[in-house]
């Protein structure tokens, strides 16, 4: 039992130490987040989820973790990646979302970076619920995985529809109203505060709110995907988890061409519809790892390329 804990007590104090990190030398005050620095945040993020693989291959390999589909060392280790890749290509959405939820409660760029944080570490928590959840469902009940499947394909086709109608919205938590006190105020970059004598919610606890609240619903869609991938528990979690983790500084780093990669969401798209036919069809059609991430490079280099292209003939 306590070698099986090993994995997920290095697995935790890691990304303590990365939270840590990035809270009080990355980010020490509220400031503008510029594009040097948040690609060089990119790189530190990407770098240390790709530092990890060494961690899961020496775990497989020294047998230190409840191997549930008995996977050998490279096998975990090309799935983590898999699965990791996945996560940020669906993520992608997320990100015009986390867009249009500042513009909505007019948050500056220098407090989004706070946010954001507060985000992860809700997320960080929430994600283990669901996966959790989601890993009961599979092993118990028989063709889950087809009505995951049947899920992803339907969220794919409702996103293109959106795209269609060119209407992406995002609703305040306006049924959050009638319970509490919410302010259009920043009140200095506080999440409570006092008008008139009275304790409000500050637009910084709205917004915050309304990023857990779009997470969950994201997470319904990227959790049951990379389960087409692993149903390892210890895989699809670090995995998921240091992908959420290099969120903010990816959205940092796209937040002024978001616009532009318009044809991204086209190969999110592809990549949904990709992993919602391998879930269905895993019980009886084994699709190798190498081709899963090969469909997904080729998939986003090519919603960049011709992204790129557009812009070039504009």
């Amino acid at each position: 039992m306590i070698e099986n804990s090993t994995p997920w007590i290095i697995l935790i104090v890691y990304v303590i130490t990365l939270l840590l990190i990035d809270f009080f030398i990355l980010h020490k005050k509220n400031r503008d987040t510029s594009v040097k620095r948040a690609i060089f945040e990119t790189i530190f993020f990407v770098t240390n989820a790709l530092l990890f693989t060494g961690f899961i291959y020496w775990f497989y390999d020294a047998s230190m973790i409840e191997n549930v589909d008995n996977l050998k060392p490279f096998d975990a280790v090309v799935k983590y990646l898999t699965g990791y890749i996945i996560e940020l290509s669906l993520s992608v959405d997320n990100l015009f979302v986390i867009a249009i939820i500042f513009t909505s409660f007019k948050i500056p760029r220098q407090f989004q970076h706070n946010l954001l944080f507060l985000g992860i570490l809700g997320a960080i928590v929430f994600r283990a619920i669901l996966i959790s959840v989601g890993l009961v469902l599979i092993h118990k009940i028989h063709g889950m995985n087809i009505v995951f499947g049947l899920f992803l394909l339907f969220t794919a086709l409702k996103m293109l529809k959106k795209e269609a109608e060119h209407s992406p919205e995002v609703e305040k938590p306006k049924g959050l109203l009638k319970f509490f006190r919410f302010s259009n105020d920043l009140h200095g970059g506080k999440y409570i505060a006092k008008e008139n004598n009275k304790t409000v919610f500050t637009a910084l606890a709205g917004a915050l709110i309304t990023i857990e609240l779009t997470d969950l619903l994201f997470a319904l869609d990227s959790i049951p995907a990379i389960f087409a991938v692993t149903t390892d528990p210890f895989i699809v979690y670090s995995s998921n988890i240091f992908a959420i983790m290099g969120l903010r500084s990816l959205y940092f780093f796209l937040s002024n061409m978001l616009e532009k990669f318009v044809f991204l969401k086209y190969s999110v798209f592809a990549i949904l519809l990709f992993v919602s036919l391998k879930l269905m069809t895993v019980s009886f059609l084994e699709i190798p790892e190498w081709f899963s991430l090969l469909f997904i490079g080729v998939s986003l280099g090519i919603g960049i390329y011709i992204s790129t292209v557009v812009i070039k003939q504009k």
